[in-house]
């Protein structure tokens, strides 16, 4: 017997124990995804169109348009009764002549052009949030994918974890039989057992990180966050060609909804300097009155009845105030430029970035399919032909084998962020970007 079997047999068992737990989480974790309606992409966006905050959004635009009719009608008529001239010692409408009941209606009128700039601050606020919600709908798409290949990456991930661990378990059979035999070293097994453990904890994060994610993806959907997603567990790994950098450059200056936006509070804020410059001219008040009369009580003879008209104005007496006002929205309209000027350069970032990180993940995934993951997996067969027959030490057959699982994963990742650089893009542009496949295009 060797001098370490008692502490052998207890880490074979709780080899075979981590092993088995392992595999019982993936079953369970499938199950549970076998069981939720496959969700696609294509679903998935769609289904954003629930969103509570996009709604909300709808609903404030449906306002600004319902105040167009406000804004641009004149202030309601006025209508008067009064009693004039009526002697307080006796309280009687026949002692003096000028007593009178007076009916009276007046109209406003704000000085012409006023109206009409109201008008236009309301229609080009109504314009831009109208284009606020399309950036609002574009984010919630642009996130809606980004969460999707979020949880993408984990299923496969996850996947290929269970993979490996089946292949480590494997391993460590293999390591456990040449010790028993003689023919290997302890150390093989503990080295099998550490790497065992290390693919468990990777599982367990790569659990958490979906739950996560599906928690963030089904509030995009107004969904409750503990809704059981499954995704499509096979989706077109071809990434196509898209436009040149220019080119995006030139459509996001034209379609992106948050510069169009920006495009209608500047309008929005030179009408308002505008209506303040009309502030230093008055508004006028048309009014008419008809005056009922008692009779004279002396000569029991009846009294004219009285009619007035009358016009007044309001007089913009503080210059100085109208000055300050105008003042004040001339610097609005410059704020709302140099906004504009700054959300312009943002727009340029985005799009540099997303497109060079769209690229780069590009060439990698390429790079992965076609280069590294084949030759790992054929240096991992090779080790492991060259192990049964001991020409082969089990660190270097294990490290390979560790190696390709990371290359594995690191191309789950790469697609994903490629698509996720892809859905960033679009956003900066404001439109669905078009790919064209390497296929399509004969390279």
């Amino acid at each position: 017997m060797y001098p370490f079997t008692s502490h052998y047999n207890q880490r074979k068992c709780l080899s075979r124990f981590a092993a088995l737990l392992g595999i019982s989480l993936v079953l369970i974790s499938g199950q549970a995804f076998a069981e939720a309606q496959v969700l696609t992409l294509k679903e998935a966006v769609s289904q954003t169109k629930q969103n509570p905050r996009l709604a909300a959004s709808l609903a404030n635009a449906a306002a600004y348009g319902f105040q167009s009719v406000q804004v641009s009608s004149l202030p309601d008529p006025v209508l008067s009764l009064n009693v004039l001239s009526l002697p307080v010692d006796s309280f009687s409408r026949s002692q003096e002549a000028m007593t009178q009941l007076q009916i009276g209606i007046s109209q406003s009128f704000p000085f012409p052009g006023k109206l009409g700039l109201k008008e236009s601050i309301n229609q080009a606020n109504t314009h831009a949030a109208a284009s606020q919600t399309k950036t609002l709908r574009l984010s919630l798409i642009s996130q809606c994918k980004q969460r999707w290949w979020s949880i993408f990456y984990n299923d496969r991930a996850l996947e290929t974890v269970a993979k490996n661990l089946e292949l480590l378990r494997q391993l460590t059979q293999v390591a456990e039989s040449k010790y028993k035999v003689g023919a290997g070293l302890q150390q093989d097994v503990l080295l099998a057992q550490l790497e065992l453990s290390k693919l468990l904890d990777m599982q367990i994060q790569l659990q958490a990180s979906r739950q996560q994610e599906v928690a963030q993806l089904n509030r995009l959907r107004n969904r409750p966050a503990s809704q059981a997603i499954s995704l499509p567990k096979v989706v077109n790994e071809l990434l196509g060609d898209i436009p040149d950098e220019q080119v995006l450059t030139a459509q996001a200056l034209q379609s992106r909804p948050e510069l169009v936006a920006q495009t209608f509070v500047i309008d929005a804020a030179q009408s308002s300097a505008a209506l303040a410059d009309k502030d230093d001219y008055p508004d006028f008040t048309l009014g008419a009155s008809y005056g009922l009369r008692a009779s004279d009580p002396v000569t029991n003879k009846d009294r004219a009845d009285l009619a007035s008209i009358t016009l007044s104005m309001t007089l913009p007496f503080f210059g100085e105030s109208k000055h300050a006002q105008t003042q004040q929205r001339q610097a609005e309209t410059a704020r709302e430029d140099f906004k504009y000027q700054d959300m312009k350069n943002a727009v340029l970032s985005e799009i540099s970035q997303s497109y060079a990180g769209y690229q780069q993940a590009k060439s990698q995934v390429s790079l992965f399919k076609t280069g590294i993951i084949p030759q790992a997996q054929q240096t991992v067969a090779s080790m492991m032909a060259g192990y049964q027959v001991n020409k082969v030490d089990f660190l270097n057959l294990v490290r390979s084998q560790i190696t390709l699982y990371n290359y594995e994963t690191q191309y789950w990742r790469v697609l994903a962020q490629a698509n996720q650089s892809l859905a960033r893009l679009s956003l900066a542009v404001g439109q669905d970007i078009p790919t064209q496949s390497q296929q399509g295009t004969g390279e």
